[in-house]
């Protein structure tokens, strides 16, 4: 960014569920001009919209459709304009999410489903490596051993959308998709605002190419 240029203008969505002041704190710190609002006009006009999301797939989605929030980001990503989905934030994009033997409907940007992973301890909790996609935008200048903070019990663990998708994946027992590239919709199934430096350039990534 020049001196001269405006800062990149990102709303991190206010829908009741996630770390809204360190997702702010994070993106201010690496340059971006942050709102936190639930306004559908600011959400749907800002340079980057982040979706945060902590807690049930269902809680999410409640609390999504209470500010029209899955119309915001359809509405974003139909005018190609940036969506950064992070933790529950990224389960949500997906079609539906499976939680108890319970299935709720998620906003469907993505096809396919979110499960309960399958390993010794849930949640998958703590410090892990990613496999980044060749030519990711998000993990560009990372080194292979970057570590990223996760907490979440459940993960999308295949791909069904677009091959020209860029997928990141990690493994906890089972491979899980860590996160996703597609066109103007991205999302990460850690916290890059709870994850240092490497978090900081994830985040700085993706508000350079806003």
């Amino acid at each position: 960014m020049t001196k001269h240029s405006r800062p990149k203008s990102v709303v991190v969505l206010d829908y009741g569920s996630g770390n809204l002041r360190s997702a702010q704190r994070a993106l201010q710190r690496v340059g971006a001009a942050v709102e936190v609002t639930a306004d559908y006009g600011a959400a749907v006009a800002a340079d980057g919209l982040l979706v945060p999301g902590v807690g049930a797939f269902a809680a999410c989605m409640s609390g999504l459709h209470t500010i029209t929030g899955e119309r915001v980001i359809a509405e974003r990503v139909a005018a190609g304009r940036p969506v950064l989905g992070v933790c529950v934030g990224m389960q949500i994009l997906f079609a539906r999410g499976v939680e108890f033997g319970v299935q709720t409907q998620g906003c469907g940007q993505w096809p396919g489903a979110v499960t309960r992973l399958v390993a010794p301890v849930v949640p998958h909790m703590g410090w892990n490596v990613v496999t980044a996609a060749p030519g990711s935008a998000l993990f560009k200048g990372l080194d292979i051993d970057a570590r990223f903070y996760f907490v979440h019990s459940y993960a999308a663990q295949r791909w069904e959308g677009s091959s020209d998708a860029l997928l990141t994946w990690a493994t906890h027992q089972v491979p899980f998709l860590a996160a996703v590239e597609d066109g103007p919709l991205a999302a990460t199934q850690f916290h890059p605002e709870k994850s240092g430096e490497a978090g900081a350039a994830v985040l700085s990534n993706w508000v350079e190419g806003l």
